[in-house]
């Protein structure tokens, strides 16, 4: 599921969109929003899927091989240890992952197929799948450690995929490191003799009202911060400021003023981490410097009010 964390790359990313495009449609720029969160777990189902084709077209090879006229002893009696995996079984029994698939027509893998005989080829030529190949124990634990592996080492740091991705939809290129990690995470949750069921793109309706509200409290009320912001930052002109650094700063502002329940700390951390990751080597630092001014004049005014851990 998305976490907070991402929820908030994405209104970033939405904000600085909006403001790029000189936009003031409201409910266009929120519907995006929300459609390139969905597009993310559409992101997270096609890689699921792709295990499950690779394995399918192991299959079919296995199959094409064993109606040679001149097949060998090893094509007539394959090793069928991959095809076999129970992990990945799971996953192809899935009603509500073929469901999702055939419902949102994500049949990327049978128009695309070559993806699917690239990760298989470079598969089979690897060294954790001889040695799973090699391995007398049949369990669930041992499949589920080589499928594991087959992502974590081949899938996710392909860079045919990767590009192939991108090129269907550019805010992807952003999300993929995260839902490499949330496929990993799941893969390693799933459990002997259950059902492969997907889990939902939100924690909880709170989770998923959050990213209207901050998208939306963020776009309406920024203006009102800049006062705010000029006074916490004496020796610098607005137009120094990098546009990232200032949309990262008024989404914590929206957070302690509008989000009573999310302690100042937890918003002023978080924002830091954006910061390192979309904006300058020194934009950490100067965030923390004005969100901590704020934070204390907010808090010590009453504009601030927290519940809970919230003023801890």
């Amino acid at each position: 599921m998305i976490n907070r964390r991402h929820i908030r790359v994405k209104v970033m990313q939405s904000v600085y969109a909006m403001q790029q495009s000189h936009s003031d449609d409201l409910v266009k720029e929120e519907k995006f929003l929300k459609h390139s969160i969905q597009k993310m777990y559409d992101l997270y189902v096609l890689n699921l899927q792709l295990l499950v084709e690779v394995q399918k077209l192991a299959q079919k090879r296995i199959e094409l091989s064993k109606k040679k006229i001149l097949a060998t002893k090893e094509e007539l009696n394959p090793n069928t240890k991959f095809i076999d995996n129970k992990l990945l079984n799971q996953l192809n029994e899935s009603v509500s992952l073929e469901g999702y698939v055939e419902l949102n027509k994500l049949n990327y893998w049978d128009l695309d197929d070559e993806y699917v005989k690239i990760l298989l080829d470079e598969l089979q030529k690897s060294d954790i799948y001889k040695k799973y190949m090699d391995t007398v124990e049949d369990s669930f634990n041992v499949d589920r450690a080589f499928v594991i592996d087959f992502f974590r080492e081949i899938v996710a740091p392909n860079e045919k995929i990767a590009d192939y991705f991108e090129d269907k939809m550019i805010s992807w290129v952003d999300d993929i490191p995260f839902v490499n990690t949330w496929v990993l995470k799941t893969l390693n949750k799933q459990k002997a003799n259950k059902p492969f069921i997907l889990g939902s793109l939100y924690k909880d309706s709170e989770d998923q009202a959050f990213v209207s509200n901050l998208f939306n409290k963020t776009v309406l009320n920024q203006h009102k911060y800049e006062d705010d912001i000029k006074e916490k930052t004496p020796n610098w002109e607005a137009d120094r400021i990098a546009d990232i650094d200032m949309i990262i700063i008024k989404m914590a502002i929206t957070e302690f003023l509008h989000f009573p329940s999310i302690p100042s700390r937890v918003s002023i951390n978080e924002y830091i981490e954006l910061a390192k990751d979309y904006s300058t080597n020194k934009s950490g630092y100067f965030i923390n410097g004005v969100l901590d001014k704020l934070a204390k004049d907010y808090l010590s005014s009453n504009k601030m009010v927290k519940i809970g851990r919230g003023l801890l």
